[in-house]
């Protein structure tokens, strides 16, 4: 009885004990099979294919690997040591250990550095990462754009040695292949790039134009140097201890000879001409040829040609071989459009589905009326889509020269397709269209008058409309110098005397923004008096913002907010910034400021980052906000009449109501990022150009930006920065500021008023107001 109560009471448990015992007894059976499996099978299959595997031949075998594994390091922090915050790597191929592909060395000399080594440099610097240009003279001075490595010994040995010592030292971690020539070498750069693509790069490879050595075996060859020569990272490093014994006991006038006689009696390394499939083929040019008459199949296909006399040769051969490759490219093109055109036939859309021109992208297709991409008409004369917002502007500059192309384009086109049935004169553009289609590129519809002549020599006007496409080209990144997040900013301010009753809220930003998360940046007051201001017996206008400066100091202990005092009638921004710049060293990064600017943490990052010492300034547009009298609350969505709402300021919280509308400032140019080397150099440009009482008047009228741009070679960067939003202000637009400044400061006041529906409501407002 007791037991059949029991059973009844455990009859819903059972499933659950079953289901635990058999779990339970599967795992310990799984774990007695585990143990019982001894070693690897993997390890064993390696050892019965290639024979007995010992411990000294995976060891061998894991080494050969380790340039194609990734290595991951693990983060590890002592607790004992006070915590710092780590720095991460710019880039994820810092952290991987991944290298570049291939460096190039070219061996100049004195005479001809300033002349074949920059023809080198104008035809080849754009198609590699690094180019480093090596001579024997001391103190030699670089061209322009280029990286040049000064020995001190002219020896062409001892210059070779010294090369190489330096590509070990400097880039053997960076590289994979390093390719040595000389400057009257002309390589044909895509080809060569190609060629170390298709390399293995865990093999000791010396590749180029064999040359056998006079009383030499067959096996005993070295790279000519005239043609170039490829040489692996992996022979590099071992070449490297062996550089010192060569350079004392081989003796030989030629650097290449002086290498091949190396690599061979140290390391047993032959150049060959062919490896892995891939042949390093090269042309010796004839003295006098001329490179547009060559066409031969060894000349077609070279990688490289030698001797180059002159600059101008190296210019032409660098022609020749560019119109080749665009020939190339345009014929894989065109059998790739006929490829696309025959694969369409199969699709479900048929032939409907091909887009013009075949093979990109189809046009844009608007979603709503605020999507629809306009067009803009023009003229050869003038266009009727300016920039200012006037109805007609002049064609000039780059949009001139872009019509004029269109226009050529479209006559050799029509030419090519009709003749020698007909042939086209162009008499007049009548009508000109053209829009940027951000899948396409950019579209062009033209009205063209045109004369057509047949092969009588009947001749006929004609009016015909044709369409051209000006696709996106390639997207490449540009080459910058590296810079860092963790430069130091030094903000300056200028202050007026109408200012100083703003400066405070700015200085509880600054806190706020800069002080309290720690960032690196330190910030100068520029107090400006008037003539009859702050004098004797005349009570300070900035004391109230020399009282919060302390306090902030006194808030933030180590905090130090320095200030400036200058007397100026006209103040100019110029003039202000020569100086705080007299007061702060060369290389130090100004971000130009004002008081209604409330700078964070990610816009002294992207300071940091876009203004480059000696290659580029940057002037952010700053989102300035409307009027609030003009800029009410705005409508409930779907109430009646309500339109489309103005811009809200970048970043703006819904929560807090409904936030007042603005626009990006293009006609403001008052913050600025730069470092002071770069203006110093503007500004000394600045005075050799313009001297006495022209300078005097010139500085009245100038800001920082325009002094950037009229007297500096450096790239001026200008972009919308969504981080700077600044509460509504009317600029105090001085007379004596220059025509084009003050028309730019008018400008902003009136746009910074309210968009054109508020402005509208309001004139609409008015005018009923009036009516009653």
């Amino acid at each position: 009885m007791r037991l059949s109560s029991l059973l009844a009471l455990l009859r819903p448990a059972l499933p659950l004990i079953l289901g635990l015992s058999l779990g339970c007894s599967l795992s310990l059976l799984r774990v007695s099979w585990i143990q019982g499996e001894g070693e690897d099978p993997c390890v064993e299959a390696v050892g019965e294919r290639g024979g007995p595997q010992n411990p000294d031949s995976r060891a061998r075998l894991d080494q050969s690997d380790e340039d194609f594994k990734p290595r991951i390091v693990p983060y590890y922090r002592d607790p004992n040591k006070p915590y710092k915050k780590v720095l991460r790597t710019r880039y994820i191929q810092t952290e991987l250990g991944s290298r570049e592909r291939l460096l190039v060395a070219v061996l100049t000399s004195r005479a001809t550095l300033s002349t074949l080594a920059v023809a080198v440099n104008r035809t080849v610097a754009h198609h590699f990462p690094r180019l480093l240009y090596f001579t024997g003279q001391r103190g030699a001075r670089a061209p322009a754009g280029m990286q040049v490595v000064s020995h001190g010994d002219e020896r062409p040995a001892w210059l070779m040695s010294e090369t190489l010592r330096h590509l070990h030292t400097h880039f053997g971690a960076d590289y994979d292949w390093f390719f040595i020539m000389q400057d009257d070498t002309y390589v044909q750069a895509p080809r060569l790039a190609a060629l170390a693509g298709h390399l293995s790069i865990n093999q000791d490879l010396y590749l180029g134009r064999a040359e056998e050595f006079i009383g030499a075996g067959e096996q005993a060859r070295y790279c000519h140097g005239g043609f170039g020569y490829l040489l692996s990272r992996s022979l590099l490093l071992r070449l490297r201890p062996h550089l010192d014994g060569c350079r004392g006991d081989i003796l030989s006038a030629r650097p290449d000879e002086w290498l091949g006689r190396c690599l061979i009696d140290s390391l047993g390394v032959g150049c060959v001409s062919q490896h892995q499939g891939q042949q390093y083929r090269s042309f010796e040019l004839a003295k006098n040829r001329d490179p547009e008459k060559e066409g031969s199949s060894a000349f077609l296909s070279a990688f490289a040609v030698h001797p180059v006399s002159e600059g101008t040769l190296m210019y032409r051969l660098h022609k020749r071989f560019s119109a080749l490759e665009l020939e190339q490219a345009y014929s894989e093109i065109e059998q790739l459009q006929a490829q696309i055109r025959n694969l369409t036939v199969l699709t479900p859309e048929g032939e409907a589905g091909l887009s013009w021109p075949v093979g990109l992208p189809a046009p844009f297709i608007p979603h709503s009326r605020f999507e629809v991409l306009g067009w803009d008409y023009f003229t050869e004369q003038h266009t009727f889509s300016c920039a200012d917002g006037a109805p007609k502007c002049p064609l000039q500059g780059a949009s001139r020269a872009d019509v004029g192309d269109a226009l050529e384009t479209a006559l050799e086109q029509l030419n090519r397709r009709y003749q020698p049935r007909l042939r086209f004169q162009k008499q007049r553009l009548l009508n000109g269209y053209r829009r940027f289609d951000p899948a396409r590129g950019m579209e062009y519809t033209l009205d063209l008058l045109l004369e057509c002549v047949t092969q009588r020599g009947h001749r006929r006007a004609l009016a015909r409309r044709v369409s051209l496409l000006r696709p996106l080209s390639r997207v490449e990144i540009l080459p910058m110098p590296y810079v860092t997040e963790a430069t130091r900013v030094q903000l300056v301010l200028p202050l007026l005397v109408a200012e100083a009753a703003a400066a405070p809220a700015f200085l509880e930003a600054f806190a706020a923004n800069v002080l309290e998360p720690r960032e690196h940046a330190l910030l100068t007051l520029l107090l400006v008096y008037g003539p009859r201001e702050g004098g004797r017996g005349a009570p300070d206008p900035f004391l109230g913002v020399k009282a919060a400066a302390a306090e902030l100091e006194r808030r933030y202990p180590g905090t130090r907010l320095a200030w400036l005092a200058v007397r100026a009638e006209a103040p100019s921004q110029v003039r202000l910034m020569d100086v705080v710049s007299k007061k702060h060293p060369v290389d130090t990064l100004f971000f130009l400021t004002t008081v209604w600017t409330r700078p964070g943490p990610e816009v002294l990052n992207r300071c940091r980052m876009n203004a480059i010492s000696g290659w580029q300034a940057f002037f952010p547009v700053h989102f300035q906000e409307f009027n609030p009298a003009l800029s009410p609350h705005r409508s409930p969505p779907g109430a009646p009449g309500a339109g489309p709402d103005p811009p809200s300021p970048p970043g703006a919280d819904p929560s807090r109501g409904a936030p007042i509308g603005g626009r990006f400032d293009r006609q403001a140019s008052a913050e600025g990022c730069f470092y002071n080397a770069d203006y110093l150099a503007a500004r000394a440009r600045l005075a050799g150009e313009l001297a006495g009482q022209e300078e005097e008047e010139a500085l009245e009228g100038l800001e920082v930006m325009d002094v950037f741009l009229r007297f500096s070679g450096l790239h001026l960067f200008r972009a919308v920065e969504p981080g700077l939003v600044q509460k509504f202000s009317l600029r105090d637009c001085s007379p004596r500021l220059s025509e084009e400044l003050y028309h730019r400061c008018r400008l902003s006041n009136l746009e910074g008023l309210g968009g054109r529906a508020q402005l509208a409501m309001a004139l609409f407002e008015q005018e009923q107001a009036n009516s009653t």
